[in-house]
């Protein structure tokens, strides 16, 4: 009900607002487990993709969100409870990679949509990185669900960091026809099948997203770029500093 709720005023609103254009809705079961497999340009993402499909998609989404003190925190939980989020604690390795694969697991098993960003993070720059095999192939094949590669569209330039209001603009989302990976039914322990799978369903989504790829984890891009942030922001002190010395005898004469 309160799931209803959400998506007629916050879903509703951002159809409005936003009007999200939307190609291949038809690839979608209209009943039966799928896995939405997407690429991830923006907090946003989790929000217009349950605006414009009828069914609930339950995605994963951090323990802090749902765990976080106060007024403030509860309101955040009962929001991202109302659109479909599951919290899942990501903090502790391994034991929390498991717990949200069978956290997969068992929406599929209800029959649901489950959304996953293969990535695991979102994109630093706008390119698509490569998909995280743990996740995505792991429930796929655990599940026997099939896989609906879905590329958001543009979803990053509605507010980029740094800026408070969002733009209006019209983002797009297209949706590609269902993968069936049952040829790999009971080797989901097999790590060149899981590469494989996951491989295959990211083609698919930069194919329809139209992205430049990158074959690294967007992890490891996140790092590259902060540490080299970093390494630009203590070269400009450093250089300030010798200005600041070089400048020194001159103002004192």
């Amino acid at each position: 009900m309160l799931y209803g709720a959400m998506k007629v005023s916050v879903g509703g609103a951002l159809k409005v607002t936003f009007r999200p254009w939307v190609e291949g809705l038809e690839n979608v079961p209209a009943e039966g487990p799928a896995i939405l497999a997407s690429n991830h340009l923006s907090f946003s993402d989790s929000f217009f993709l349950p605006a414009v499909l009828d069914r609930k998609v339950t995605f994963i989404a951090k323990a802090e969100y749902f765990t976080t003190p106060g007024v403030k925190g509860r309101l955040t939980a009962a929001f991202f409870k109302g659109v479909g989020q599951l919290p899942v604690d990501r903090s502790g390795g391994r034991g929390a990679g498991e717990a949200a694969i069978r956290s997969g697991v068992e929406v599929l098993e209800r029959g649901e949509l489950f959304g996953i960003y293969p990535e695991g993070t979102r994109s630093p720059d706008g390119r698509l990185y490569r998909g995280k095999p743990g996740g995505l192939a792991r429930v796929a094949l655990a599940s026997g669900a099939p896989v609906v590669p879905v590329a958001m569209i543009d979803t990053e330039k509605i507010q980029p960091p740094g800026k408070v209001l969002p733009k209006v603009m019209r983002p797009g989302i297209r949706i590609g026809r269902p993968l069936d990976f049952s040829r790999y039914e009971g080797m989901e322990h097999d790590r060149f099948v899981l590469r494989a799978l996951t491989d295959e369903v990211m083609y698919e989504i930069m194919r329809l997203s139209g992205q430049e790829y990158v074959d690294i984890y967007a992890t490891a891009a996140k790092r590259r770029i902060a540490e080299a942030a970093k390494a630009e922001k203590a070269e400009k002190a450093e250089r300030a500093e010798k200005d600041a010395k070089d400048a020194g005898p001159g103002q004192a004469a």
